[in-house]
């Protein structure tokens, strides 16, 4: 691990915490072990990021950091007893003045005191950050999916509803304590993948419907994906581009009890080629059936 931590995130040592976290947030981005497969000195990069972060991003470590009381490991540095005593005022022959140092016998009981302390002395391991990508409808769903740690696979609870950027906290799950102190956690943060025919809104699920010419003139029912599998849709006589039309319930549905809607937009597609057939019937129908669309257009001011 590089001396510096504030090295390791590309960034000053008097970054704020915003700072931090976006320099953390972007190299965890760019070095994720999924963009770069078997890539281990890559690899040990994003951990030695992920390390840095869980000192610099916590203000109580961080602080513990700056002041030199942890090492880049987040480990508790030792007194330095040496410094302490060689300071004391020394004799005519290079020898310590005893006269001003008291009783030798306080001081190595105390420095014995200080070390038993020490020993007893029992630290919480430290954080580690992983990053795990999620489909949109495992992300929408919930469920079940592994992420690689040091020690081996780890299967992690997707909870239903989880929106990107969100972190999920496994405890104990981090780096071991010390002197009988707890783990640290692991803690897993969600980048979900967008959907091609999917996209979220708060608790809602959007969708474009593509529909036929005929279907948006004569209506019909048609079937429409949701997350949980293709319902009917009743397309009303007439429809147009743009419409919508609410799925009650079939949006995002939360451990709470609340749920959202899927909100589905028409889209009227015209067919790939205009046949001769279609082409003379909307000749005669427009002879007889003209309208404006753009009526309100001409009227409108223009500066």
């Amino acid at each position: 691990m590089a001396k510096n931590l504030y090295d390791v995130l590309g960034v000053k040592r008097g970054a704020s915490k915003d700072e931090i976290k976006k320099a953390y947030r972007k190299l965890t981005k760019k070095l994720h072990p999924d963009l770069n497969p078997d890539d281990a000195k890559n690899e040990e990069r994003f951990k030695a990021v992920s390390a840095a972060y869980d000192i610099l991003g916590k203000d109580k470590k961080r602080g513990q950091y700056d002041r030199g009381e942890i090492d880049e490991s987040g480990a508790e540095k030792a007194p330095q007893y040496s410094q302490q005593y060689a300071r004391q005022p020394r004799g005519p022959q290079g020898q310590a003045g005893f006269q001003d140092m008291g009783d030798m016998g306080d001081i190595f009981s105390q420095m014995f005191r200080d070390r038993q302390a020490q020993s007893r002395q029992s630290f919480a391991g430290q954080d580690q950050h992983y990053n795990m990508s999620v489909s949109f409808i495992e992300a929408a769903l919930g469920g079940k999916k592994q992420v690689q740690m040091p020690d081996g696979a780890l299967s992690v609870t997707i909870p239903q509803g989880i929106e990107d950027g969100k972190t999920i906290r496994l405890k104990g799950k981090g780096q071991p304590g010390y002197g009988g102190g707890p783990a640290g956690d692991a803690l897993i943060q969600i980048t979900v993948m967008p959907d091609p025919v999917f996209s979220r809104d708060g608790l809602n699920i959007n969708l474009t419907l593509p529909i036929t010419l005929y279907e948006a003139a004569l209506g019909g029912k048609v079937e429409v994906p949701t997350l949980h599998g293709p319902v009917g849709l009743k397309i009303p006589k007439g429809s147009r581009t743009g419409q919508t039309m609410r799925l009650k319930g079939r949006g995002i549905a939360m451990r709470s009890g609340k749920k959202g809607d899927q909100m589905v937009t028409l889209s009227v597609q015209m067919p790939d080629k205009i046949d001769d057939e279609l082409a003379a019937f909307m000749e005669g129908w427009k002879t007889t059936h003209a309208y404006d669309p753009r009526a309100k257009l001409k009227n409108a001011s223009h500066a």
